[in-house]
């Protein structure tokens, strides 16, 4: 199992082994108090970076035929595959690279056996494959069996022209079978193609692995389960929670606050939950590259709501969490704000945003599964001579899923109150951000290069950033509106998923 993907009880087991029931939301504050007790290592900075995710199932599917010999006439065409003895090898060799692939994917990946078609009634059957992707290895047959063989938006084709056998489809494969477009498969004017020019790889067996990564993304996407505490909004978009319920399939747990004020009374008066934010302050301070500059009693109180954060994630058994309301009515309530607390949990592979806001959430849930790191949700700034501001009191830390970057424990900015962090990314850093045009449906893309990490009077978390690509394009996109930004490249991942999902991608880095 690769290190960043987890079922239900490696979740649990991550939330310090929380034994609560759905039950336990609305009791009482006596009984609050009585609930079970956190583990010690509910909170760990040594634990590796952990996402919960269902892995991909791949099926390999070779199509062959093998051909009989005549006498003055054309007997065969192109290809290499042409006897028994070569379809078993060429099963092998498939096995065997995407045995190889699967191990250094660094998501789940669950291969199955490779199916064998020469026949139509063995194409119609791999086509009803349950798998979530069907790779096709084409190496010979008729362009009806090859049709037969993909599913309805799940497959891939995998063409061989040095990386093995020469296939025959290498040079018989046109747009009478692929889409053209790059829309919504489901909305796309050639419905009667199998596949998209953009699902085909020859030879490569990283191109291929980018797009798997891609439908892992997709895969996991798909009904995402988000625990809103104050309920879901969306920023200058009110219609943004019903979107992303209708369109992206998202299911929006809404938690009042009234229902949550008894468990933080509850727990800041809880002595043994106390010790433990106590002792897990102690081992965050020590972390290497970490200073303070706020009151300790804030960031004691931060582990109290992380804890508390993570319980209600558990109980309604969702990956991703949102608070609204966040720079006010929490921090009479919690006496500090909600800015460590959902940094932490993003450093331990959850996924947790601040403001609520389903315009950005949606494509924050689609970038943490590609990248497999943290996102980091931030306002947008006016672009001029190339370079952004992006800023936001909620910065993770373990922005490549393993080091801790050197951070100042400040206040919330607007506030002046509460604990924050103030997160220093490298200079140099590749990033890759997704601005959505409000609820409408389509997102910018962009990559940036970290320029630097200023102390300007806006959101503690500030990076000055160079935009790769047509920058004066972001001008006309300026909107007040949150992105989102992950460590690396992800624009081609991205861009093959997005409109897949039914969204309009403008890639402003990557136009050609």
């Amino acid at each position: 199992m690769c290190r960043h993907c987890m079922n239900r009880r490696e979740f649990m087991g991550a939330s310090g082994g929380m034994l609560l029931a759905a039950s336990l939301a609305g009791t009482s504050m006596a009984a609050m108090a009585a609930a079970p007790a956190w583990a010690r290592d509910l909170w760990d900075s040594k634990k590796p970076f952990a996402m919960p995710g269902k892995p991909l199932v791949v099926q390999p599917v070779l199509m062959y035929s093998i051909p009989e010999r005549r006498e003055a006439t054309s007997w065969k065409s192109w290809g290499d595959v042409k006897s028994k003895e070569a379809v078993e090898e060429e099963c092998v060799r498939i096995a065997g690279e995407l045995d190889a692939l699967a191990k250094k994917a660094g998501f789940g990946l669950e291969i199955r056996p490779v199916i064998r078609v020469a026949e139509d009634d063995e194409a119609a059957a791999a086509g009803k494959s349950d798998a979530d992707v069907v790779v096709l290895y084409p190496s010979g047959g008729g362009g009806e069996t090859l049709r037969a063989c993909l599913p309805k938006d799940r497959g891939l084709i995998f063409l061989r022209h040095r990386s093995g056998p020469v296939y025959y489809w290498y040079e018989a494969l046109s747009v009478k079978y692929l889409r053209t477009d790059t829309v919504n498969p489901a909305e796309s004017k050639q419905e009667n193609k199998v596949a998209g020019v953009d699902d085909v790889v020859v030879d490569d067996m990283d191109e291929l692995l980018w797009r798997l990564r891609a439908r892992y993304a997709m895969k996991n996407f798909a009904g995402t389960r988000v625990v809103a505490l104050g309920g879901a909004q969306g920023k200058y978009a009110p219609e943004a929670p019903k979107v992303a319920r209708e369109k992206y399939g998202m299911d929006i747990i809404d938690v009042s606050y009234d229902d949550f004020a008894p468990r933080i009374h509850a727990a800041l008066a809880d002595k043994d939950r106390m010790d433990l934010a106590e002792k897990w302050t102690d081992e965050y301070l020590a972390l290497p590259g970490t200073t303070v500059a706020t009151e300790r009693p804030f960031i004691v109180n931060s582990f109290i709501l992380y804890g508390l954060f993570k319980e209600l994630m558990v109980e309604h058994d969702a990956p991703v969490f949102t608070i609204n309301s966040c720079m006010n009515i929490i921090m009479p309530m919690s006496k500090t704000t909600a800015c460590l607390a959902l940094s932490l949990m993003n450093d331990e592979g959850l996924l947790a945003f601040c403001e609520s806001d389903f315009v950005i959430i949606p494509a924050g849930v689609l970038m943490y599964h590609i990248a497999r790191t943290p996102v980091f949700l931030h306002n947008s700034t006016f672009p001029h001579k190339g370079i952004v501001t992006c800023a936001h009191c909620t910065s993770p830390r373990r922005l490549d899923g393993s080091r801790y970057e050197p951070t100042l424990l400040t206040t919330h900015y607007e506030s002046e109150f509460g604990a924050s962090p103030k997160v220093d990314m490298p200079i140099g850093q590749v990033v890759t951000f997704i601005d959505p045009e409000y609820a409408s449906g389509r997102w910018v893309g962009a990559r940036g290069t970290v320029e630097d990490n200023p102390s300007l009077a806006i959101c503690r978390s500030q990076q000055d950033v160079k935009i790769d690509g047509n920058w004066r394009q972001l001008q006309k996109e300026v909107r007040d509106s949150h992105w989102v930004m992950v460590y690396g490249d992800h624009l081609r991942e991205i861009g093959y998923a997005a409109p897949r999902l039914g969204v309009t991608w403008d890639n402003i880095s990557d136009e050609a």
